[in-house]
């Protein structure tokens, strides 16, 4: 199923489900409220087969917001070692030895989180503004100490994630070895829609707690390609993840969990002979098979 959290009629968010081109509406807020219940999921599915017209919207007629509007907590992980191998060599840094170890992460802002065509402030302060092409998973199961045997099976759904950022405030939080902070909270995108993982299970990989999905990963800026890469390249799993991240910590149900940035998916990765710093004005476009594709343009605030 494509789980979407849309504007109704009223102005007010609903959860929804997609049918083809149509939105079905769910006696719910937002996707994050369907997921707590037992029973959310059956409701959507059994919607699927509804012939209440009164429920069916026109999807092109409808604003789309972030599928988790208001996540508990956001953690991004550092999964792709490409992404880790270029960024470290272009400070002079070998990798270390540590990344291999453990799967590492940060938390970000949920306050400032932008739905599929929301207007992205260009942020204050920064003349270095950066997009980077990630895949998230939203947990669908609270736990906690969650063993990696189990891991998947928390899994409520995967989305597309842009986890903006502004590397000159990046690089200042750095140099204090904290953060990024300032350099990320501003923004971060989420959808359009939450896949959940019955919809990907011909393209799964991978022994159990290692499983992988061959999903290319694309970005555009202004309709020019420039970034190209595949899920199934990830060396962490997201079981791998959540097992580590429920290490003494209890995971709820709406947590999202980002992968990091896919080899090349990024203007720091790629270089300025690839792409100068984004500018306000230009329209990021983050496509992954079957996830669909996340558009949104930076404006002056």
């Amino acid at each position: 199923m494509r789980l979407v959290t849309f504007l109704n009629d009223d102005g007010l968010a609903q959860a929804g489900v997609l049918a083809d081109d149509a939105v079905i509406g769910l006696n719910y807020p937002d996707v994050q409220a369907l997921l707590r219940q037992p029973h959310g999921l059956d409701e959507a599915h059994e919607a699927l087969s509804s012939p209440d017209l009164a429920r069916r919207f026109v999807l092109q007629d409808r604003v789309l917001l972030a599928p988790i509007p208001e996540p508990p907590t956001l953690r991004d992980f550092y999964a792709f070692e490409q992404h880790v191998k270029t960024a470290r060599a272009q400070r002079g840094l070998e990798m270390s030895p540590e990344w291999y170890e453990f799967p590492t992460f940060y938390f970000s802002n949920t306050s400032e989180i932008y739905g599929p065509d929301a207007a992205i402030p260009y942020p204050s302060g920064s003349r270095m503004l950066d997009f980077e092409l990630e895949i998230a998973c939203v947990i669908g199961r609270e736990g906690k100490n969650i063993p990696l045997a189990e891991a998947e099976q928390y899994i409520a759904g995967y989305l597309i994630m842009n986890d903006w950022s502004a590397r000159d405030l990046q690089r200042k939080d750095m140099v204090l070895n904290l953060g990024p902070g300032k350099g990320k909270d501003f923004a971060t995108s989420l959808g359009p829609w939450l896949v959940t993982p019955d919809e990907l299970a011909d393209l799964r990989s991978g022994e159990p707690g290692c499983e992988r999905y061959d999903l290319t990963m694309r970005a555009s800026i202004d309709g020019q390609e420039i970034s190209h890469g595949n899920f199934k390249d990830i060396y962490y799993s997201f079981a791998q993840m959540i097992a580590w991240a429920s290490k003494n910590a209890r995971l709820r149900v709406g947590d999202v969990l980002g992968s990091g940035t896919v080899g090349t998916g990024c203007l720091l990765e790629l270089g300025m002979r690839v792409h100068p710093w984004l500018r306000a004005g230009e329209m990021v476009e983050l496509t992954i098979d079957r996830l669909g594709t996340l558009r949104n343009r930076i404006v002056q605030a």
